[in-house]
């Protein structure tokens, strides 16, 4: 949060227009411009991103909606609360994203398949080509959650833009924030994003007149503001993230005890968060703590086994997941984490299992 930034804030704070105003409008149009879509809708937080893509697509009751097991509960909670029925997929080995394997797998016996929500967890983009092949053959739209991963790539393009719906968050511990809560949607579709925008603002189309049930996910003035100026500096916070990111590669690389993230060859990871897997995450955690160095988990639940889920649809279980959860650890990562931070976290690593 710099100058120029608190700058940009005065000017909205004085100038006294706070919601539905040109601020949010200009970063609508730089983000969409940025990730290579037609249209972008500011919203308050990255779930409402999530929940109305889902809205504006038609997903109601009754309908399945396929969500990696493995994903922070914001990519499940819309689905419930909009009576759907989520689906859970198995992930890839390797990069933790949606399975497509086991996607077509699960679409077949589906009682009413409508909709897929490939996550693009810790900052790497799903396998959309087969992703959106699969979707296309079962007539099923496309909202990715894209929270994690601003500006990663597949092939050249961006997360959001190979899908009917790209969601993202603007969370404080994300690549880029509002300094608060808040979220973009984005489409190359006019009639996704025009209902967007109406079920942002209580169903209310451009007339005025309420055509939707809609509740008030609208963005403010002030954080569009310090969204317009986080998205200056997104793309060189992510190089310093990738730049962190690849020393740890070196370094983890001959500890055997470690697996390190995997990058797909056709991606562009921009590692919103650095997770391995260890045998033994509990140990490790404390020697790190007691060293200094902080670590997280996300996410230690598989998302069907949160007791809101589970109330609603039953038990269900997916082995390669579960075990999964036991044994991640995010270790930091943030765009100013310098070479030599890198070093001392590895070495710590290196000491404990030697």
């Amino acid at each position: 949060m710099d100058d120029e930034t608190i700058e940009a804030v005065g000017d909205v704070l004085r100038g006294g227009r706070y919601v539905k105003g040109p601020v949010v409008e200009a970063f609508e149009e730089e983000f969409a411009d940025h990730c290579g879509t037609e249209y972008a809708v500011g919203v308050n937080s990255g779930t409402a991103a999530i929940l109305l893509g889902l809205q504006a697509a038609e997903i109601g009751e009754g309908d399945d909606v396929f969500v990696p097991a493995h994903t922070y509960f914001a990519s499940v909670s819309p689905v419930l609360f909009l009576d759907a029925n989520p689906v859970f997929v198995d992930v890839r080995t390797d990069t933790y994203t949606i399975d497509p394997n086991d996607l077509e797998q699960k679409i077949t016996t589906a009682d009413n398949p409508a909709a897929v929500i490939p996550v693009h967890i810790y900052g790497q983009m799903a396998e959309m080509d087969r992703v959106t092949e699969i979707a296309k053959t079962h007539n099923l739209h496309v909202v990715s959650d894209s929270c994690q991963a601003h500006f990663a790539e597949q092939n050249g393009q961006k997360a959001g833009s190979i899908a009917d719906i790209g969601a993202f968050s603007f969370y404080p511990s994300k690549n880029m924030t509002v300094a608060g809560d808040g979220g973009m949607l984005v489409t190359d579709d006019d009639e996704l994003a025009r209902r967007a925008r109406a079920l942002r603002n209580h169903g209310r189309d451009e007339a005025g007149v309420h055509r939707h049930l809609g509740l008030n996910y609208r963005m403010s003035e002030v954080l569009g503001a310090v969204g317009k100026q986080q998205l200056k500096r997104v793309d060189d916070w992510n190089a310093g993230r990738r730049r962190a990111a690849s020393v740890y590669d070196d370094r983890l690389a001959d500890i055997d005890e470690v697996v390190a993230p995997a990058e797909n060859t056709d991606n562009k990871h921009v590692y919103h968060l650095y997770v391995v897997q260890v045998p033994d995450r509990s140990n490790l955690r404390e020697y790190l703590d007691e060293n200094g160095i902080g670590t997280g988990i996300h996410y230690p639940t598989p998302a069907h086994e949160h007791p809101a889920v589970v109330e609603r649809c039953g038990e269900t279980s997916i082995e390669f997941v579960e075990g999964l959860c036991e044994r991640i650890i995010s270790l930091p990562m943030h765009p100013r984490l310098s070479e030599e931070e890198v070093h001392t976290v590895c070495d710590h690593i290196e000491e404990y299992y030697t």
